[in-house]
Formats: C-alpha cells, structure tokens, sequence
C-alpha cells in the first residue's frame, strides 16, 4: 500500500455510486461513463488503497469489510465537496459574501449612501463592512489587508498599490453666495491673496496640494481653519468662517446644499477620487459588483 496515496475526485464518486447500486452498468449510467471506466476506476482505487472494496459476484458487487468503513470517509469527502461546489456558485451569483471597503467619513458620506441601499435591495445575502478612518490611515489599512478596496486620494500611494479613477475632479472654492468671488465668472488662485481660506491641516489629506498650488501662482493663503475632515469645513463655511479649498465632488455632493463651488484656475488641479487595491490582489465577485455599481451612481464630473 501506498501510504501517500490520495484518491481521486472520480475515483471516489464511482466507489460511492457501486457501493450504492452494486452494479458496474447502474453506476456507470448514474455518472454519464462507460461500464468499462467505472470497472478502471474501482481498480485504480482498489490497488492504490491496496485494499480489495467488491467481491465480484455473477449478478452483483458486494462490498468488503473495508468498503463498508471507506464509504463513512468517502461520502463525507463528496458531501463537503457539494457543499464547498454550492458555496462557490453562491458567490459567484451574489447569493453570497462579503465587501469590506475603507473611507474617510466625509467621503463615505457623500458616494455610498444611495449605492449601498439600491446594492443591499438587489444583493439582500451580500454583507457591507466600510471602515471609515482619517486620510493618514487610509494606505495601511489597504496594504495590510484589513479591507478588500478603499476609495479616495492616497497622498503617496507607491507601488504597493493600484488605482483606478472613480471620480474626476479639481481643487475648487467653496463660499457661501455672499461671498465676493461666488459670482466670478472665473477663479483664480491669484484671487485668493486677500481672502480668509479654510483647508486641511499640515501634512494630512489635500493640504499639501493646495499649498503647493498657491505656491506656484505666487499667493500666499491666509489660513483661516485647518480641518482634518472636509465635512468640517462644510460647516464652517455655512457659519460664515471663511471660503474653503477643497475637491469640487465634495461640495456638489454633499446632501446639504446652498454652497457656492468655484473651481479654481491657473493653474487648475487636478484632485481625482481613487478605488484603490493592493497589487495583486484579486477582488471578489461581489466587490466587483458593488463597484460596477458604484461608477454607475458616480459619473465623471464635468469640472
């Protein structure tokens, strides 16, 4: 006997399907073969086990004494098989599975809310699971695996990961309609020099962007707040706190409206939303179902 012998998938369904019928010819029509492959895989079986499983009679088999305590195994090995076929085919069709997705709270607020409860209707067994975290956490939580995706704006992404444009957009002002430059016909980042501002703080999220850009157009921003989440420098501009630099989507999508967006020129800055993967990670059916329907939710901005 063989002590490293591992049976085969075949070879275990026709063992299982004779031990049942007691027929070669029974079997075979039960597992769409011919007569003489069952015979071939009984034998294969039998001299790899190095047990004998059927004594051969002129009308039928009879199973063995091994037989009888290798079909407990057998059946089992075919059952979990069933079981783990079935599982597969339910995540493949979406019967199935599980998306864990990482955000900024702001972020999440303004793209998922709608997407997660058309997706939850159609797909009732899919479980959501978004991570919310502040920007500076947003890299590891993908690069450690603790999330299949993320969505947003890495600031230095690296090779470790990938991205796909989800949403196109550019650094804009956002006032309140009272504002002196809420009614320009254009932006620029030289119109700032004497305006109260409000951005991200040092170091975290868009910040360094917007002070690179100010920067190249030679202005000088008079920080009026620094915030760690643009759903903070939402309100504050309601509050009459000044304008804020920020991504235009963040603005035009937010559920409350009455804010002024003005996308700002020379130069105009490009700031794109991400899906963001680890290389080589494989997404799951379901991910790639949820973010199909997330594009389709979240067209191009025309900024």
């Amino acid at each position: 006997m063989n002590n490293g012998y591992v049976p085969t998938i075949r070879q275990l369904q026709a063992f299982a399907a004779v031990y049942r019928l007691r027929k070669l010819s029974a079997a075979a029509v039960q597992l769409f073969v011919t007569q003489s492959a069952v015979s071939v895989l009984i034998r294969q079986l039998e001299d790899g086990l190095g047990v004998r499983l059927f004594e051969r009679t002129t009308r039928s088999l009879q199973p063995t004494q091994a037989a009888h305590e290798a079909q407990v195994i057998a059946e089992r090995i075919l059952r979990d098989l069933d079981g783990l076929t079935s599982g597969f085919r339910d995540v493949r069709e979406l019967r199935r599975g599980q998306i864990s997705l990482v955000m900024t709270p702001t972020l999440a607020g303004m793209l998922l809310p709608l997407v997660v409860e058309t997706f939850a209707r159609a797909h009732p067994q899919i479980r959501l699971m978004v991570s919310d975290c502040a920007p500076d956490q947003f890299l590891q939580r993908i690069v450690g695996e603790h999330v299949d995706f993320g969505i947003g704006t890495p600031e230095h992404a690296g090779d470790e990961v990938q991205q796909q444009t989800l949403v196109r957009d550019h650094l804009a002002l956002v006032c309140l309609p009272s504002h002196p430059l809420a009614r320009r016909r254009k932006v620029r980042w030289s119109d700032l020099r004497d305006q109260e501002v409000i951005t991200g703080r040092p170091g975290y999220g868009v910040r360094q962007l917007v002070d690179l850009s100010a920067a190249g157009a030679g202005v000088e921003l008079r920080v009026a707040g620094e915030v760690s989440f643009q759903s903070t420098a939402l309100w504050m501009v309601r509050s009459g706190l000044g304008a804020a630099i920020m991504p235009s989507a963040y603005a035009r999508q937010s559920p409350e409206g009455g804010l002024v967006t003005q996308v700002l020129h020379e130069p105009k800055v490009p700031r794109d939303i991400y899906i963001v993967t680890k290389r080589g990670r494989n997404l799951s059916p379901a991910c790639e179902a949820f973010l199909a329907a997330l594009r389709a939710a979240n067209p191009p901005l025309q900024a």
